[in-house]
């Protein structure tokens, strides 16, 4: 019988909880962030005591906390039931044009007669159903936009509201159209890295809700945070603890080991950030044209991207292999001389393959 003690019987299971280890939990209390909400929460306290709001640009890298901390905030709105403040999330990954966002909106007041419509209708339709009350629009992801006719608009026409704006690049703001820059006169709040101390707290509470007690040895733990660390993003943590509970599952086994864990790191590779399927149509059809032809130059990918029937011109096609490359879908290289001159090879991959230097 020695040989079955340690093995999960029929039923049992490591987890006790999967929801905290998802990208979009939101937890009651967001740590080591409480400088961040303060500043955040004291640009959203005019609207609640009826006066216009202060607008803020939030930055820093990807896994910070920027949109959790900002959902946690949104959320606590709606739990303390302040009616006359609208909150409206908007990830600008999904939504990236006028359009979309208006549609987004107008299905989170209830208006449900959209059909045949224009974007300038819809949004003077959500302008008179939201004048009536104050608002705080979060705009996550904002660099994704197609244009930034959404933001002028809200400026212009929202008479009580706090816009917050959140992307991975600060240098963002710097390009932004001037007739919105004069309007926003927006405070600016940075997110900066965990930690090593933060990066294992932050893991460690997810930890002690997801799983069962003692299912995790304590040097397993320790190389998913400190691979967590290297990376400056709890959401490869995260990913981490998931992948080692299910890699110890496979196995039956009732502790997650170090073994388990280099598992999950040997299959990092697969990880991304973005889904795929989150991705709009036009980017997700190029994308696939850069995985059938990687390691191409991008001047003949796009030649390809043409052939398959791709409509969008070069410049177009240039910016959203842009964020492709930002969002881990792919790399760009730029390689100088030789008989083409300078060019960009582009090549398709899972992630950055930082995390699988395990040792």
């Amino acid at each position: 019988m020695g040989v079955f003690k340690d093995m999960l019987g029929s039923g049992e299971t490591l987890f006790r909880d999967h929801v905290p280890l998802d990208y979009d939990y939101i937890p009651k209390l967001v740590p080591y962030r409480e400088a961040q909400q303060r500043q955040i929460s004291l640009c959203i306290k005019p609207l609640v005591e009826g006066r216009n709001g202060r607008n803020l640009f939030i930055h820093g890298m990807p896994g910070v906390g920027k949109t959790v901390v900002c959902k946690n905030l949104l959320k606590s709105l709606g739990d303390e039931d302040i009616e006359d403040v609208v909150p409206i999330y908007i990830n600008c990954w999904q939504k990236n044009t006028f359009f979309k966002i208006v549609l987004e909106i107008c299905d989170m007041m209830g208006y449900k007669f959209t059909h045949n419509k224009k974007s300038d209708e819809l949004f003077k339709i959500i302008k008179d159903m939201l004048n009536k009350k104050s608002v705080v629009f979060v705009l996550d992801e904002v660099d994704k936009l197609d244009d930034q006719d959404f933001i002028y608009n809200v400026l212009e026409e929202i008479y009580k509201k706090t816009l917050i704006i959140i992307t991975n690049y600060k240098e963002w703001i710097v390009n932004l159209d001037e007739r919105i820059k004069s309007r926003l006169t927006a405070e600016m709040l940075e997110f900066r890295p965990y930690n090593k101390e933060e990066t294992y707290g932050v893991l460690k509470e997810r930890l002690n809700y997801a799983f069962a007690p003692g299912a995790w040895e304590d040097d397993a733990f320790r190389i998913a945070a400190e691979k967590a660390y290297e990376q400056k993003d709890i959401r490869a943590g995260l990913y981490l603890l998931k992948e080692a509970g299910n890699a110890a599952e496979d196995e039956s086994s009732r502790k997650i080991t170090v073994e388990h864990v280099k598992k999950a790191i040997a299959k990092f590779e697969e990880f991304s950030i973005k889904k795929k399927d989150d991705l709009e149509d036009e980017t997700k059809f190029i994308l696939e044209i850069v995985k059938k032809n990687s390691g191409k130059r991008i001047g003949d990918i796009f030649r390809e991207y043409q052939k398959e029937g791709g409509k969008a011109v070069y410049k177009t096609f240039q910016r959203k292999v842009s964020k492709l490359a930002e969002d881990r879908f792919i790399t760009v290289k730029k390689v100088v001389g030789g008989a083409e001159g300078t060019t960009t090879i582009i090549k398709h991959i899972g992630s950055m393959k930082k995390l699988t230097e395990f040792e």
